[in-house]
């Protein structure tokens, strides 16, 4: 049976992390999915940094599937929605300490190598 993905457990625990330590929570989104919803004005490279402190946004939903809140962003309300696949690392403004994902956070565990020949090495994976 496939474990589900560690990230939105480690998106959680950071972000609880930062916050107990008074710190402000940024995380940084892929904004080039189509079920991306940004502000879009602010997307600089397909990417978007966004803060997620308590005083910033309202609402936050941290799911396993997506990150979801309400926000403003010049003034205009906006609610944000991102799968969570789109976050691609979370962060405290003040000193950059936090957690970079990468596409294996996403997939569940690699597949097995393929069986080693006569000749070659054998590689097993270990965790």
């Amino acid at each position: 049976m496939p474990l589900t993905s560690s990230q939105p457990y480690l998106l959680r625990a950071i972000y609880e992390w930062i916050v107990d330590n008074s710190m402000t929570p940024y995380i940084l989104v892929d904004a080039s999915n189509d079920d991306v919803q940004v502000p879009r004005q602010f997307v600089e490279n397909g990417k978007i940094v966004l803060n997620i402190a308590p005083r910033a946004v309202n609402n936050l939903q941290l799911s396993n599937e997506q990150v979801l809140f309400d926000a403003r962003f010049s003034g205009q309300p906006m609610q944000v929605a991102l799968p969570m696949r789109a976050v691609l690392a979370i962060y405290a403004k003040e000193n950059g300490q936090g957690m970079v994902f990468n596409e294996t956070d996403h997939d569940g565990p690699p597949d097995a190598p393929e069986p080693a020949g006569p000749d070659k090495p054998k590689l097993r994976l270990v965790k």
